[in-house]
């Protein structure tokens, strides 16, 4: 029902503080979601620079799999919530707002326009890259040079394996929501 209730809050008004609050959770997730990438190459960093001081013991490198593996269903988790919000705003929320605009106009245009670029597509697969290669093309590369490097004992190969299962199932899930479409007819749920 909406109309200018002069005691109480508008739906436009709701509608607005509603946006407001989900777009400060979307840049608070990118904020996070972003730096999770550089905790991941200091992690890799410090777990190289540790075992190229004792190159005697590459099982340190088993260390990197699973820091890996949570920043990256961290990243991936924070990702999905970002891309969720955008949709939410671009598909309902836009709509909503809209119906009960006088002259019915879209809003929030921006949300939809951003994703119609036309290079869009190739900056997602060249991200779709970097997720990949940071967080389970470095766990590979350190379970190769672990397996590579001499004797391995039966429990620690074993523990390399479950770690490498797990390094693929991330590299799926990352692979299955990349988004990889061109993102220029935006889904409405009715």
């Amino acid at each position: 029902m909406p109309g200018n209730d002069e005691q109480g809050v508008t739906v436009s008004q709701l509608l607005l503080i509603e946006y407001a609050q989900v777009k400060d959770e979307q840049r608070a997730r990118i904020g996070f979601r972003d730096n999770l990438l550089y905790a991941t190459l200091a992690a890799v960093t410090a777990v190289v620079a540790a075992t190229l001081q004792s190159p005697m013991r590459a099982g340190l490198l088993l260390i990197l799999p699973p820091v890996c593996l949570v920043l990256g269903w961290t990243y991936l988790v924070n990702d999905e919530k970002i891309s969720a919000i955008g949709r939410y705003v671009s598909t309902e929320l836009t709509h909503r707002l809209a119906a009960v605009t006088p002259e019915r106009q879209e809003c929030f245009g921006w949300e939809v326009a951003h994703r119609s670029d036309g290079r869009r597509r190739s900056r997602k697969v060249l991200q779709l890259l970097v997720d990949l290669l940071t967080f389970c093309g470095a766990s590979l590369a350190a379970l190769t040079v672990f397996w590579t490097t001499g004797p391995v004992s039966p429990a620690l190969l074993a523990l390399s394996l479950v770690e490498c299962a797990a390094v693929v199932v991330l590299a799926a899930q990352i692979s299955t929501y990349a988004d990889l479409g061109t993102g220029r007819e935006p889904r409405r749920t009715e």
